[in-house]
């Protein structure tokens, strides 16, 4: 029986056979996942050869701290940004062995939501050692906390299969 629902299982297997195949390492930067991300790849039977570690950061001071997230980032885009995001997935590669990085900061609810950044807003970023890099600014609703993670999750592993689909590393 697995702690995830089938299809973050299957998307967390793919990722481990074919980084294992290519011999490609990644590691995880997560904020409203709270290491749900590394959890899901390391539910995996021979996730060790693919996943270096994961950093949750769930503080700003953590995220400066651990990944080098920049105060005047946090202070002028806050920790739920595009800005944070891009800047906590570089930490996370460069502060480890791996190819590539993926990295989750947004608002799981159901409080802590505004206006111009409501629960269920999530910014992803995915990052590899080439340069490639993705965002995701996703929008999930008031869908309820464990749905939001898990969709985080989802999303998340997608865009490390898609860095590995355009062969950038």
């Amino acid at each position: 029986m697995s702690l995830f629902r089938a299809d973050i299982e299957e998307l967390a297997r793919r990722i481990v056979s074919g980084f294992t195949a290519k011999g490609f390492m990644v590691s995880t930067a997560e904020s409203c996942t709270g290491g749900l991300i590394a959890g899901a790849l390391t539910e995996i039977a021979g996730s060790s050869a693919v996943v270096d570690r994961g950093f949750v950061t769930y503080t700003n001071e953590a995220k400066m701290d651990m990944l080098g997230v920049g105060v005047e980032t946090l202070a002028s885009f806050g920790a739920v940004s595009r800005q944070t995001a891009l800047q906590m997935a570089h930490g996370a590669l460069f502060r480890s062995r791996a190819d590539f990085a993926v990295a989750v900061t947004g608002i799981a609810g159901p409080g802590g939501g505004s206006t111009d950044k409501p629960v269920g807003l999530v910014h992803l970023a995915a990052m590899a050692r080439s340069g490639k890099i993705l965002h995701h600014e996703m929008r999930y609703g008031e869908i309820g906390r464990t749905e939001i993670r898990l969709a985080t999750v989802r999303t998340a592993l997608e865009m490390l299969i898609a860095l590995d689909q355009a062969g950038s590393v």
